[in-house]
C-alpha cells in the first residue's frame, strides 16, 4: 500500500503533466487574448503551407471588436490610422509577410469614409523559419485603433510557438485567406467578362481638373467596393466613387473616378505605379496599374 507522501508525489507530477500537455497543445494553436477597452486580440497557428512555399509557417492576428466597432486596413481612408506590427522579439523567424484580407467601406462620423473591417478581422501570416528543423516562436506588439462613437488607441503584446501541424485554428485561417485578393494583372477591356477583374485605367481632364477612370468587370447587379492607393503611404488618394453619368458597354463593366489629390510634395503622377483593390461580398482581387 502506497503511503499519503507518495501519493501526494503522483499526484503533483500528474497534475504538472496535464498542465504541461494543455499549455503544449494550446501554444500550438493560439496565444491568450489580450483585451483592451472595446477590442481583444490574439495570435493563432496553422500548419505548414504545401507545395512551393512548404517552408512556410501559417498564423493569424486575430482582432475582436465590440458589435458595430470597426479598426483600419493598410489605407485607412479619409481619416484613421492603420495598424503597426512588430515582430522584431520572435525567434527563430527569417521574414514575416503579413496579409490583408477585403477591407470594406464605413463613415468616418466626420462626413468621410474610412476603409477597415467591422466587429472581427484576422490577418493571416506567413512565416519563414530561419532554420525549419527547430522550434519557431512568433511574437508581434500590435498597435491598433478601434472606432465605436469615438476612436480609441488599442495595443497588444502576443507570443505563440509555432508548429507544423494542423490544429484547432486550421479552418478558420484558411477562411481568412481566402478573403486576401487575389493578385491579378490589368486585364484589356476585351478581355474583360462576368469575372472580378480590373480592365482599364486612365487619367482624364474634367472641369479643369486631373481624374483618374477605372473600369472594373463584374457579373451583373454585384456590388462592387474599388480602393485605390499610390506607390507609398504617403499617398493619400480620394475613395473611388461610381460613376454613372456615362453608359458602359458591355453592363458587367462599372466605371469608378477619383481626383489626382494627395500627392505628396514632388510626386509626379504620370507614371505612377497604383494598386487597385476590387471588392465585391465573394471575390476580391489586387492589381498593380501604372497610371498613364
Amino acid at each position: 500500500m502506497m503511503s499519503l507522501a507518495v501519493v501526494q508525489r503522483l499526484s503533483v507530477a500528474g497534475l504538472a503533466l496535464i498542465l504541461t500537455g494543455a499549455t503544449t497543445a494550446h501554444a500550438q494553436d493560439a496565444s491568450d487574448w489580450d483585451r483592451e477597452l472595446h477590442a481583444a486580440a490574439r495570435l493563432i497557428a496553422g500548419g505548414a503551407a504545401t507545395g512551393t512555399m512548404s517552408n512556410r509557417l501559417r498564423a493569424g492576428i486575430e482582432v475582436r471588436l465590440d458589435p458595430g466597432w470597426k479598426t483600419y486596413w493598410r489605407d485607412p481612408g479619409d481619416s484613421g490610422t492603420p495598424p503597426s506590427f512588430d515582430f522584431a522579439e520572435s525567434a527563430n523567424v527569417e521574414s514575416v509577410r503579413t496579409q490583408w484580407p477585403a477591407p470594406v467601406r464605413f463613415e468616418d462620423g466626420a462626413g468621410g469614409y474610412s476603409i477597415g473591417y467591422r466587429d472581427h478581422v484576422i490577418w493571416p501570416l506567413q512565416v519563414i523559419p530561419k532554420d525549419g528543423s527547430k522550434p519557431t516562436s512568433l511574437h508581434v506588439k500590435l498597435h491598433y485603433a478601434v472606432c465605436g462613437e469615438l476612436c480609441v488607441p488599442a495595443e497588444a503584446d502576443l507570443g505563440l510557438l509555432l508548429s507544423r501541424k494542423k490544429g484547432a485554428e486550421e479552418t478558420t485561417l484558411l477562411a481568412a485567406e481566402a478573403r486576401v485578393p487575389r493578385l491579378a494583372a490589368l486585364h484589356a477591356e476585351n478581355g474583360c467578362g462576368e469575372i472580378l477583374a480590373v480592365c482599364s485605367i486612365h487619367r482624364e481632364l474634367k472641369e479643369g481638373r486631373q481624374r483618374v477612370v477605372v473600369e472594373v468587370a463584374a457579373p451583373q447587379d454585384t456590388p462592387i467596393e474599388l480602393f485605390a492607393e499610390g506607390p507609398t503611404p504617403e499617398w493619400a488618394l480620394p475613395l473611388p466613387e461610381a460613376d454613372h453619368s456615362a453608359s458602359v458597354k458591355p453592363t458587367s463593366l462599372r466605371r469608378f473616378t477619383f481626383t489626382l489629390d494627395g500627392l505628396p510634395p514632388g510626386a509626379q503622377a504620370e507614371g505612377a505605379m497604383l494598386t487597385l483593390t476590387a471588392v465585391t461580398p465573394t471575390d476580391a482581387v489586387e492589381v498593380k496599374a501604372r497610371l498613364d
